[in-house]
């Protein structure tokens, strides 16, 4: 039989993990959420949104192709680690293209196996199915549930430099679509941007709108909810310093600046635009 695309169940993200026994603990990699299908017809692998990429995941397919199963649906998060062992978003489209052999596949749910759809079962019965499927010292390896209180867990990875985590109920069945059955909690970071301009309008929340200091491409926008000191020190140098707006910008309310005042911004570790950002300090370039 040729098993079908089933779309993922994804979490809901919330400012701190949830408390007492019911809920196990993993960590959020940062990756490409993914989807491997093997049946009688071979393996495929599949985006979060069910597009075929078996192509670009060779080697993850031959390894998926030697599990001993007739039949298997894996969801999980395909990554690549750095030299300090956390997965890092910033290569995985680099090794995608020319280093397949340091792609990873860490697999947390099994929705089918052999004929049977699994999805009815509670998550701590499937991920033991599933840890006993996966063989130590491979590509495709089983994410381990992190021992301890919730708290200390997330207190851990957040000092080690890890996107957050993902909390999930125990007894909870697989349903596709975003669920409360399973949190996401991140991990915040502060980084450096480029200013681009200051956005205000009456009545309404002032944010500073910034760009990735390598490329200069727009990345998104912080909320400026720092001291009054800093907002009105803020204010006058965009004053000072205003410029044209960047080509192919056009915000109103916006007062744009020349190149050269640096932001201090606080956001969701491991996102490719700025989310949930706010604006903590600003320098001058030196």
């Amino acid at each position: 039989m040729r098993l079908k695309f089933i779309e993922p169940l994804m979490p809901t993200l919330v400012e701190k993990p949830p408390e007492g026994d019911d809920w196990i603990h993993e960590v959020k990699f940062d990756g490409y959420r993914s989807q491997i299908i093997r049946d009688e017809t071979g393996v495929r692998i599949f985006t979060r949104r069910g597009l075929d990429w078996t192509a670009k995941y060779r080697d993850l397919a031959k390894t998926a192709a030697n599990l001993e199963v007739e039949s298997a649906i894996i969801d999980g998060e395909i990554i690549v680690l750095n030299d300090d062992g956390l997965s890092d978003f910033g290569a995985l489209r680099k090794a995608i293209t020319s280093r397949q052999h340091d792609l990873y596949f860490v697999a947390f749910d099994l929705l089918h196996l052999n004929g049977h759809d699994l999805r009815d079962m509670p998550l701590e019965d499937r991920r033991e199915i599933l840890a006993e499927l996966i063989p130590e010292g491979q590509h495709i390896q089983f994410s381990q549930a992190l021992p301890g209180d919730a708290k200390a867990i997330f207190h851990l990875v957040d000092n080690a430099g890890l996107e957050g985590m993902v909390s999930k109920r125990r007894d909870s069945k697989y349903r596709s679509g975003t669920s409360t059955a399973w949190l996401k909690i991140k991990a915040y970071a502060v980084s450096e941007f480029d200013l681009l301009g200051v956005e205000r309008e009456a009545g309404k929340p002032a944010f500073a709108l910034m760009a990735d200091r390598k490329t200069g491409q727009y990345v998104g926008s912080a909320f400026i909810n720092s001291s009054r000191a800093i907002r009105e020190r803020l204010w006058k140098r965009v004053q000072e310093h205003a410029g044209p707006p960047p080509k192919g910008m056009k915000r109103p309310a916006t007062q744009w600046v020349k190149p050269g005042i640096i932001g201090r911004v606080k956001h969701l570790r491991g996102e490719e635009d700025l989310r949930h950002a706010s604006l903590q300090d600003f320098r001058e370039e030196e």
